[in-house]
């Protein structure tokens, strides 16, 4: 573990949070988690309603987050509320943006 100098110049060890990033980059982990975070905010920024008959599967590199819908009438309707919840998606803050929608039928 990597240690960093407090005032005195001794060495103290660092707290998770100053590891984790560089850890992270490392292993070539901090796109993904940026893109795990976009997942996780989708059931708060859409809300209980849609999160019910939803499931984000995955967040491409360029942007567009995948979601599983469970008919093809929820489909046809979230289809049609892509702007809204691209706007409810980009105010949950997460680090990699979502810029558009893909609809999959979950089986």
């Amino acid at each position: 573990m990597r240690r960093r100098r407090d005032e005195t110049g001794a060495g103290r060890p660092r707290t998770i949070g100053e590891a984790l990033p560089e850890a992270l980059a490392a292993a070539g982990l901090t796109e993904a988690v940026a893109r795990a975070q976009a997942m996780a905010a989708w059931p708060t920024a859409v809300g209980a309603r849609i999160a019910a008959v939803t499931e984000p599967r995955r967040l491409l590199e360029d942007g567009t987050l995948v979601v599983g819908v469970r008919t093809h009438a929820w489909m046809t309707e979230l289809s049609l509320m892509e702007p809204q919840l691209l706007a409810r998606l980009a105010s949950a803050a997460v680090t990699h943006p979502v810029r558009r929608l893909r609809w999959e039928l979950l089986r």
